[in-house]
């Protein structure tokens, strides 16, 4: 079996470590995190950012991801038919909520966004395509969870981590939950994974009536929730983009 090479798997590393939690990071913290020599990390770091896959910030000398990166997202964005499939509906969607909405897949035992349409106002808002999200606490991730078995594994598999006091991880409750979520047909998250923020998913099938994604609407819990309760239109409006999707997808009507 032939070996992996070991400065590939490190840059890999590297990328993964800016793509996640701060924006901006130093030589030390970088190094520190992966367990590299500072001049390893720093040489890693500047292979990367001749190929403008890292860029460095000149007043603070701290590095972030790169504009190479998003040029190649970009060109694999481009050819995912479910993306393509819900750029409409999803503007709609954020439109006609006044919220974020975003797509996701499974992808590596959680949800990446591949699309993310901004909350219609002049609020400062951070692009999150390219973003992972855990399976079992957000909205995407157990509308996920409940209709594709892979997923259902992966989250019954992998540790729930409880991100908030109202985090579901015992695994009968999660059980229970996607069964719910099955009957009616669309997910929640209310202050699970994030304190303050709500969410609701619906899943996107195919030709095939198989899941292929979610699309979600994610707000202020004070905007997204009215009197503890998820607001029945914002519910509506999710299942009815959703639908929309699948049916360019070809799975005609549910």
């Amino acid at each position: 079996m032939a070996k992996n090479i070991q400065s590939l798997e490190r840059a890999a590393a590297m990328l993964r470590l800016l793509a996640g939690g701060e924006r901006r990071l130093g030589l030390s913290d970088i190094a520190s995190s992966l367990g590299l020599a500072k001049g390893t990390a720093h040489g890693i770091l500047r292979t990367l950012q001749h190929e403008g896959f890292v860029e460095q910030d000149t007043a603070s000398g701290r590095y972030q991801l790169g504009a190479e990166l998003l040029r190649l997202g970009n060109s694999y964005l481009d050819v995912h038919e479910l993306r393509a499939r819900a750029l409409v509906w999803t503007d709609d969607l954020a439109r006609s909520s006044g919220e974020s909405a975003h797509l996701g897949v499974l992808h590596q035992q959680g949800v990446l966004i591949v699309h993310h349409v901004f909350r219609p106002d002049d609020s400062r808002q951070v692009l999150e395509v390219g973003a992972m999200q855990p399976l079992h606490s957000t909205a995407l991730g157990k509308v996920l969870s409940a209709y594709d078995p892979v997923a259902h594994t992966e989250a019954m598999e992998t540790e729930r981590q409880p991100f908030t006091p109202r985090t579901v991880t015992d695994p009968e409750e999660f059980e229970a939950m996607l069964d719910l979520i099955r009957a009616r047909g669309w997910a929640a998250d209310v202050e699970e994974t994030w304190e303050g923020v709500a969410a609701v998913a619906a899943p996107i099938h195919d030709r095939r009536r198989m899941p292929v994604g979610a699309v979600a609407v994610t707000g202020a819990v004070e905007r997204v929730c009215a009197d503890g309760e998820l607001r029945p239109e914002l519910i509506a409006a999710v299942r009815d983009c959703a639908r929309a999707v699948s049916r360019d997808l070809g799975a005609g009507r549910f």
